[in-house]
Parts: structure tokens; C-alpha cells; sequence
């Protein structure tokens, strides 16, 4: 899904409308993207991607916990099993608000933006005490940080929002690059990705359905989605399904392979 809209969560559906309306935050996701845009001309990482991510990952979520995933980073420290959700929303809003600071490396600057946000929003909910602040924050940060795939996933949280990150890649994704005359692999190949569906899986709790209209959209499923797939503690849950179509002058061919 694509548009914010409401889960059963109380809490989650209380920190959803308070993050999307903070001033500050709805500033920075305008901010971040002039440097990845406007001047290193790689896709969008503003508020379109920040809602897509955000939306995945909680889909994900759901999916993964419909399947019976146990997940472990609220748990480890003592919060509610409600929290799960937050730390992902939370994560999947601010992960990529490093970008004012640079493109290159932005997990890393994201961090402290990221700490400040948190440090203002979160005591204003009831919900949490100051311990709770802490170690709600500090969930937060690890899923922001492993966003970044050279850094490892310690919690299923951080791992479903590493996996969401990638799940941004239909056509739409590399316009700005493509219309100015960008014509690397990873702007071909999300040319050819018509769209991207999260499903329940027979064989897994999660099927992950993409359509493309040219196998040069493999490269975004080998390349992008399966090295965050990996190492992301969420693997062996995640099965990926590639849905080749492809229209002749008699008829539209179909080939899907799995993943």
C-alpha cells in the first residue's frame, strides 16, 4: 500500500498522526531531498519514499506476525509487544533524514537528527516513562542504522525496515535520473518494475509479487532487494516472486519465476 491509513494498534495509530504532522519532521523529509535529487541526481528520498517505506514496512510487519514471527527488539528491552509496530513506523519516518547533512554515509547522520526528533516527540505520549523513552529510542536508532547494509540487524524490527527500504522500486522511483538522461542498471532495471504487491506466502509468511515489463528488472530483485534480504534476520520468512510480462503482437506473455 502506498497511503497512510489506520491500524488496529491505538498507540501506533497515535504516534502515526503525531510524526506525520510534527512541523519539524515534515520539514526535514522536504529538506532531504534536495541533496540525493537535486544534487547527486539519484531518486527520491523525500516524503513520497518515506510514506511508501513506512506503509511496506508495516504491511510487512503484519504479514510477519500473521505468520507467527516472534519478533525480539520491544521484547529485549522490556516494552510492549505494541511497540514492535512504533519502532518500525518510527524507524521507516526518519531513517533517511541524514541526507541534509549528504548523501554519502547518511545512516550515520541521521542518527543525531533522528535522537533529537525522538528525545522531543516521545515523552509526550503517556504511554512511556523515562526509561521507556531510552530504550524506545535506542530501537529506533539500531533500525535507522541497519538500514545501511553493512551494518547487521539485531533485532527483526530493524530488519523489516532494511527490507522495506528496498521495496521502493517501481518505475516512479528512477524518473528524475532517467528523464536526465540516466541510463545505469539501477535506472533501467526500476524502469522496467511495474509494481510491487506484499502478500501472504504459501510457503512462507510472506510472498513478495514484483511485475516487470523487462528482465532488466531482475537486477533490482538480485541486486537491491535480496543483499538487504540477507543478513536481515527476516530471510528465511521472505520468499520473491519475479513476474516477467511481456506483450507481443498476439498475446501477453507471463513468465514467473521464485525466488
Amino acid at each position: 500500500p502506498d497511503d497512510d491509513h489506520a491500524f488496529p494498534d491505538e498507540r501506533l495509530n497515535a504516534v502515526l498522526e503525531k510524526v506525520t504532522s510534527d512541523e519539524e519532521v515534515i520539514a526535514y523529509l522536504e529538506a532531504q531531498n534536495v541533496n540525493p535529487v537535486a544534487r547527486k541526481g539519484y531518486n527520491d528520498h523525500g516524503a513520497k519514499h518515506i510514506e511508501i517505506v513506512r506503509n511496506r514496512a508495516l504491511c510487512l510487519y503484519d504479514l510477519l506476525k500473521a505468520g507467527g514471527v516472534a519478533f525480539n527488539g520491544a521484547d529485549d528491552q522490556g516494552l510492549d509487544e505494541a511497540d514492535e509496530s512504533v519502532i518500525i513506523a518510527l524507524a521507516a519516518t526518519l531513517h533517511d533524514i541524514g541526507h541534509v547533512v549528504h548523501r554519502d554515509d547518511h545512516p550515520y547522520y541521521s542518527i543525531p537528527l533522528a535522537a533529537d526528533i525522538l528525545d522531543r516527540l516521545l515523552p509526550a505520549f503517556d504511554y512511556y516513562d523515562t526509561a521507556d523513552v531510552v530504550r524506545l529510542k535506542g530501537e529506533v536508532l539500531h533500525a535507522i542504522l541497519c538500514h545501511h547494509t553493512v551494518e547487521e540487524p539485531l533485532t527483526h524490527e530493524a530488519g523489516v525496515v532494511r527490507v522495506a527500504d528496498a521495496l521502493d522500486m517501481e518505475r516512479g522511483r528512477s524518473r528524475i535520473p532517467y528523464e536526465k538522461g540516466g541510463r545505469g542498471i539501477n535506472t533501467i532495471s526500476s524502469q522496467a518494475i511495474r509494481n510491487v504487491s506484499l502478500q501472504p506466502g504459501e510457503t512462507a509468511p510472506v510472498m513478495v509479487e514484483i511485475e516487470m515489463t523487462d528482465a532488466a528488472g531482475v537486477y533490482q530483485v538480485d541486486e537491491l532487494l535480496k543483499h538487504k534480504l540477507h543478513n536481515s534476520r527476516i530471510e528465511e520468512y521472505v520468499r520473491i516472486a519475479a513476474v516477467n510480462i511481456r506483450a507481443t503482437e498476439e498475446e501477453e506473455l507471463v513468465e514467473r519465476i521464485e525466488m
